[in-house]
């Protein structure tokens, strides 16, 4: 019998250790999993990484929340707000490191993660001023396609220690429905070694016996269920609620304001 994975957002914390590299599920202003994030910026958390393609709201948060130390990403925007900005202000200001990717660069990185390989290929334009920069920092290579000897990037495997992911409904046993947008979250899962699951609803084992054609991630993936309804809040659900934009602009504006993290998060206090 399996055993069960339900457990407390304390008890998931725990899961994390000083150091690890997490993979942020999600994208921008949609199903972050707001309730870990929140959970872990108030911890006393130590020297975490972040990895993520198109991240938003909870890398955002966990990167000026003084837990984090090195940050990897494509691209760190607030939609329509421009630059993150706890990211732009902790990059500038040099107290976070950050590696600079592209989008095809972390997905072929997940890929390989995900598919127990050592690396990928891709198709980044080696006319990139990031290439030799990658190539140096050791999570790219060039290399000679085996088929035609042109040059190609191949880009190392990302393996996070934890992958942290909202999703819709989830049983004890770790089985999880997804519905509408995924992102890259499969990948991420499939790739990290740990994978906490927060969820809106907790259903009984029957609900995926009976509704076989919504089970998204099987059991066997996920190390922890923790029951977080409206745990993406203030980014968007789909189809529960919608992403509450005034709460994240006071957020942007206290960022802006440089205000510490203690008073940062007080603009969750209503969740």
């Amino acid at each position: 019998m399996a055993r069960n994975k339900l457990m407390s957002i304390k008890e998931a914390l725990d899961l994390v250790n000083d150091g690890d590299e997490i993979a942020i599920g999600g994208m921008s202003f949609h199903r972050n999993p707001m309730s870990m994030a929140i959970a872990i910026a108030k911890s006393n958390k130590r020297d975490l990484a972040l990895i993520d393609r198109e991240p938003g709201l909870a890398f955002d948060l966990l990167t000026i929340s003084g837990r984090v130390k090195r940050i990897r990403a494509a691209m760190v925007t607030f939609e329509h707000f421009g630059i993150a900005p706890g990211f732009r202000r902790m990059v500038e200001n040099g107290e976070v490191e950050f590696i600079e990717d592209v989008c095809e660069g972390v997905m072929a990185g997940l890929r390989a993660g995900a598919y127990g390989l050592s690396f990928m290929p891709s198709a980044i334009t080696l006319d990139s001023e990031l290439v030799p920069l990658n190539v140096k920092r050791g999570i790219w290579k060039v290399i000679k396609d085996p088929f035609n000897d042109q040059e190609l990037i191949a880009v190392k495997a990302i393996r996070p220690d934890v992958a942290l992911v909202h999703a819709h409904r989830a049983d004890e046993r770790g089985d999880v429905e997804i519905y509408g947008p995924k992102y890259e979250d499969l990948l991420k899962i499939q790739a990290a070694k740990k994978v906490i699951i927060t969820a809106e609803e907790i259903v009984s084992e029957d609900y995926f016996r009976e509704h076989p054609e919504r089970l998204t991630i099987p059991g066997f993936m996920v190390t922890a269920v923790v029951h977080a309804p409206r745990g993406a809040w203030p980014t968007s659900m789909y189809g529960y609620y919608k992403a509450d934009y005034d709460v994240i602009k006071r957020y942007l504006d206290s960022v802006k304001a440089g205000l510490s993290i203690e008073k940062v998060l007080e603009v969750f206090v209503h969740g």
